[in-house]
């Protein structure tokens, strides 16, 4: 059978299976173990556990569960609840300044997390019901956060980003560094929009907000420093070469359960017991699908569908911007589906020889991957964050949440605009701290 047509089959089989409600892990694993046994014969089945373990034999899967560590340590605390409360502060004269400090809130725990569902709720427990109070409508305050939420794969440390790094066998502290101005830059879009519909609204008729002294602001500074802190280390021990990326994302899961234990007296055993099941599972969950996409990987490579895919396009006389819009719509249209874990460990390994052949930067495309995975996470039926909303919020509809975050749907389209025009968004700080890519 031709691999081209046997690649389409694969593809019809792939989303008819994931679309069964099935676990992404094993779905994927169901694919592959059809598709091998019918066209390899019963003999390759016996790689399948070799690939299924081999594919975790990789000292770089060791950030994955560190990382989410730091996120679920700090999630348990009030450490959202006191950023937020700083922001807000500090930013409560500024016209959509609730809106604005949500936002930030969102991006400085995100850098420390990692995670787009625990930045949601920590920022959103306290963010939503306060803007709803100060007479901000139920869209502006879920959809800003559901928003910000997404920052959580883009801002280092990101899963997403070592999950790519892993599956196309890229730098992961590269990566890191092409994410920082991207998410600036998102974060300014978001508080640009953020400014901008607050002032065509009238801020000044609806909202009143709470005014705070000197004396006010500057005693909550204090709570935001451990954060900054362990941002700041975690960098320190990446980018000064004295730790790779796995031990840093100890150092950093070390750090932040060391505020939330110290600084937010979480000793309760029963407490911390929670943080760490919950990162456990979480920490499974992703490492099964990394090997069961290993797997997939294997039997596309086996029956030479990505080989033949490769080939095709590259037969393609087509402007290399269009394949990018094409790869996009592609990327977009997955995200709607599937997480953003799965996308990638199913579409990168394919994708990335097509894009390096036509001229773009591996790490670059990894932020325009990351953006369009955002996008995912706020549209539906998949929309992981706006459920998370909704979970806080249950009295706000999905239908509300949704159209409160199109705007910044836009803003990510925006983004990735700016990102192919201006490409050294994302090369230009990797390559100044680590040197031309190799």
């Amino acid at each position: 059978m031709d691999p081209l047509l046997l690649g389409v089959l694969v593809a019809i089989v792939t989303v008819a299976v994931l679309f069964s409600g099935i676990s992404v892990a094993n779905g994927l694993l169901i694919v592959a173990a059809f598709f091998i046994l019918i066209f390899d014969g019963v003999r390759s089945l016996e790689l399948m556990p070799e690939i299924l373990f081999g594919k975790l034999d990789n000292f770089a899967l060791l950030s994955i569960p560190m990382f989410i560590i730091m996120g679920a340590s700090i999630a348990s605390t009030r450490a959202g609840a006191d950023l937020y409360e700083a922001l807000d502060r500090w930013l409560t004269r500024v016209p959509g300044g609730l809106v604005i400090s949500n936002l930030g809130a969102c991006a400085l725990f995100a850098a420390m997390s990692g995670s787009s569902p625990a930045t949601c709720a920590a920022i959103g427990k306290m963010g939503i019901p306060e803007m709803r109070k100060r007479g901000f409508p139920d869209g502006v305050a879920a959809g800003s956060i559901a928003a910000g939420g997404t920052l959580g794969i883009l801002i280092p440390p990101s899963v997403t980003m070592i999950v790519y790094g892993i599956a196309t066998e890229t730098s992961i502290g590269r990566l890191f560094l092409a994410g920082v101005v991207p998410g600036i830059l998102l974060v300014g879009l978001f508080m640009a929009w953020s400014l901008f519909d607050t002032w065509r609204h009238g801020d000044a008729k609806t909202l009143i907000p709470t005014r705070f002294t000197m004396r006010q602001k500057l005693e909550i500074l204090p709570r935001v420093v451990p954060f900054l802190a362990i941002i700041l280390g975690v960098l320190i021990a990446m980018y000064g070469g004295y730790a790779t990326p796995s031990e840093t994302a100890a150092v950093g899961a070390l750090l932040c359960l060391g505020v939330a234990i110290i600084i937010y007296r979480l000793w309760n055993a029963k407490a911390l017991w929670v943080v760490l099941r919950d990162s456990t599972r979480e920490s499974v969950m992703i490492l099964f699908i990394i090997a069961a996409a290993g797997v997939f990987s294997y039997m596309l490579s086996s029956l030479f569908i990505t080989q033949s895919i490769a080939q095709w396009i590259g037969t393609l006389d087509v402007n290399p911007w269009l394949l990018m819009l094409c790869i996009n719509i592609f990327l977009l249209i997955a995200g709607f589906f599937l997480p953003p874990v799965a996308v990638i460990l199913m579409a990168a390994p394919i994708l990335l020889p097509i894009v390096v052949s036509a001229g773009f930067d591996p790490y670059w495309f990894a932020v325009i991957l990351t953006i369009n995975m955002e996008i995912g996470l706020i549209s539906p039926p998949v929309g992981l964050n706006l459920y998370v909303i909704n979970g806080i919020a249950p009295d706000i509809p999905l239908k509300t949440i949704l159209k409160g975050s199109l705007p910044y749907v836009l803003c990510m389209v925006v983004a990735i605009v700016i990102l192919c025009v201006f490409p050294w968004l994302a090369t230009g700080l990797p390559e100044a701290v680590l040197g031309p890519a190799v």
